[in-house]
């Protein structure tokens, strides 16, 4: 059976803050065990990694006003999402879709302004590598149990053809991101021929159902009884390359 608990008591999170140190403080009454996965709110993280932007520090570029008056957007807001972008994959009213530095896509550039701050001009970035940050919270929390505790950092995305946002992954540390699961057998027998299952977004949108999208104030979550494999992902691995894109 998969549980899964929050993890309570972490105060709003500023730069410098020892993340690991807190989250494995607030931690100890759950007692986390062999086994369990640790998700993370990419906003906490990027929190502490200090990764706010003021927008009244930004100068738009040309490109910026353009797509600004395109898009009806702030044109601050354009350019620091130009500057965390790849490619833009769309661009009408009130819309901007692009290809984040990191490899996926998603409105804004994943660009954070709930839950930032009482400054209306505040952003919040993704964390830089936020594949690093998985393997650094892996390692200090887990060392403080003694214990192999997989991390995700989770993000709210929307989806192609499909209305609503769900919790996905886009760091991870100490567990697959994707699941090979090609050549298993099916309940009649029949080998399984195409099968990759997104392992480490399903256990990030099913602890998204607690952390919650909002004023929760649940910024993490121990997910307890997933099975899988003992191979140390990364969210990288799960970003489908440029040529297989049947969107573009």
């Amino acid at each position: 059976m998969i549980q899964i608990f929050p993890v309570e008591g972490l105060p709003i999170i500023q730069p410098g803050d020892d993340l690991a140190g807190m989250l494995a403080d607030a931690l100890h009454p759950l007692a986390p065990q062999a086994g369990d996965i640790l998700v993370v709110t990419s906003k906490i993280v990027s929190k502490a990694e200090g990764r706010f932007v003021n927008l009244r520090t930004v100068e738009p570029s040309r490109r910026a006003q353009e797509l600004a008056e395109q898009t009806g957007k702030d044109a601050r807001l354009v350019e620091m999402i130009l500057r965390e972008a790849q490619a833009v994959s769309r661009a009408a009213p009130g819309v901007l879709i692009t290809r984040h530095r990191l490899g996926f896509t998603s409105a804004n550039a994943a660009i954070d302004h709930s839950n930032v701050g009482a400054d209306e001009d505040e952003i919040l970035l993704m964390p830089l590598d936020p594949d690093a940050s998985a393997r650094a919270l892996s390692a200090a929390v887990g060392r403080r149990f003694g214990i192999h505790l997989p991390v995700v950092i989770a993000d709210s995305h929307g989806r192609p053809h499909r209305l609503g946002t769900v919790g996905v992954a886009v760091g991870v540390s100490g567990m697959p991101g994707v699941e090979d699961w090609r050549g298993r057998p099916d309940l009649f027998g029949y080998q399984l021929q195409h099968t990759d299952i997104g392992l480490a977004d399903m256990v990030a949108s099913a602890a998204t159902l607690l952390m919650g999208q909002a004023a929760e104030g649940v910024p993490a979550a121990l997910v307890r009884g997933v099975a899988f494999s003992q191979r140390n992902g990364s969210a990288a691995e799960i970003i489908r390359p440029p040529h297989l894109d049947l969107y573009r």
